[in-house]
């Protein structure tokens, strides 16, 4: 007996030392969103859910956020290790700050396509992008679709300089649209309109001027990560990159179950808006047509120094962005694990 009960102990001290040792191996993560935990969200908070972080040994922490351009301080300064964020953000910061001692680099695509919209009623009389001449246009000033509008605007043959802008906090632009402070506003298609539905306004009634649709080329949303985190961490962001393709992969076959794991997140979402968001977020920047000729977290190298020109310009950045700063494909996995769009 006091063999056994001293070979149970051993077993059970032996038990515990493994067992430690294996969370000692787990690398700590921290990860900033780009915004609130909306539907699109569902695409990481599925990769730690099903335990796909944690079978690439990673302790992965998904935190909101409250901007792109925060997201990209934030990982910079090494707060985060990892981050989402859109990637003109991304370019903007480095060319403005090229004596940084520490810049991200996106190293997978998740927006192939900008989600960026204007957005008008059809009352306005609005139709096309000419008919925005004259007109009030409306966001915060820090929004995408408003600092890239003038690659917008000469892709449809407006002069940017004469646009007139009305400044205003994000909770108040759709709200300022619906009362007719301003004739149209930009932002993300899949945020906007749903805002404009939650204020009464129905999906017939809104025109979108997707920025896609008409002749903008700019990426969206990429993860990103801080150069000493790519330093020190390499296999970390590999097995990242693996677990998020997994969960995407997951998340487009099913998001009604993502959307599930979105609300015990935070138990305050609107399950039924935030499918729609997702929906709409997948059918209008992860799976599109570019998306698809691309390849999943993919990106273009000529498309990309096109935008790094368009930005240069359009953000009147410091210095010129230089592409080969901005991207570093080596972490992202193999093309089969790549191979996520629902057939």
């Amino acid at each position: 007996m006091k063999f056994s009960h001293t070979v149970r102990k051993t077993l059970a001290l032996l038990l515990c030392a493994a067992s430690a040792q294996v969370f000692a191996q787990e690398t700590k993560v921290k990860f900033q969103l780009d915004w609130r935990f909306e539907g699109p969200a569902a695409l990481f908070l599925v990769a730690k859910s099903k335990g796909y972080f944690a079978e690439e040994k990673l302790d992965v922490t998904i935190d909101a956020g409250n901007g792109s351009g925060n997201a990209v301080n934030r990982v910079a300064s090494g707060s985060y290790d990892m981050g989402f964020a859109d990637l003109a953000a991304l370019m903007e910061f480095i060319a403005n700050n090229p004596t940084a001692p520490t810049k991200p680099v996106g190293v997978m695509m998740v927006y192939n396509d900008t989600p960026a919209a204007v957005m008008a009623l059809k009352k306005s009389g609005i139709k096309t992008p000419a008919d925005l001449v004259g007109k009030k246009l409306g966001s915060p000033v820090f929004d995408a679709g408003r600092r890239a509008y003038p690659i917008f605007a000469k892709a449809n043959g407006l002069d940017a300089t004469k646009a007139n802008w009305v400044s205003m906090d994000p909770p108040l632009r759709e709200t300022m649209l619906v009362k007719g402070d301003v004739d149209a506003i930009t932002g993300f298609y899949f945020t906007s309109l749903l805002n404009l539905n939650a204020r009464g306004i129905k999906d017939e009634e809104v025109v979108v001027l997707s920025y896609p649709n008409y002749g903008v080329k700019l990426y969206g949303n990429a993860i990103i990560a801080s150069d000493s985190f790519i330093k020190q961490k390499p296999e970390a962001i590999k097995g990242f990159l693996r677990a998020f393709a997994k969960a995407s992969k997951d998340v487009m076959a099913n998001p009604e179950a993502a959307i599930k794991v979105l609300k015990e997140r935070d138990g305050l979402v609107d399950e039924k808006l935030e499918l729609r968001r997702l929906k709409l977020a997948i059918t209008s920047a992860i799976a599109t047509p570019n998306a698809k000729a691309e390849g999943f977290g993919q990106i273009s190298g000529p498309r990309l120094s096109l935008m790094a020109s368009q930005v240069s310009d359009a953000y009147n950045t410091k210095t010129r962005v230089d592409p080969n700063l901005i991207w570093n494909a080596s972490f992202l996995p193999s093309k089969a694990e790549l191979n996520v769009f629902p057939k």
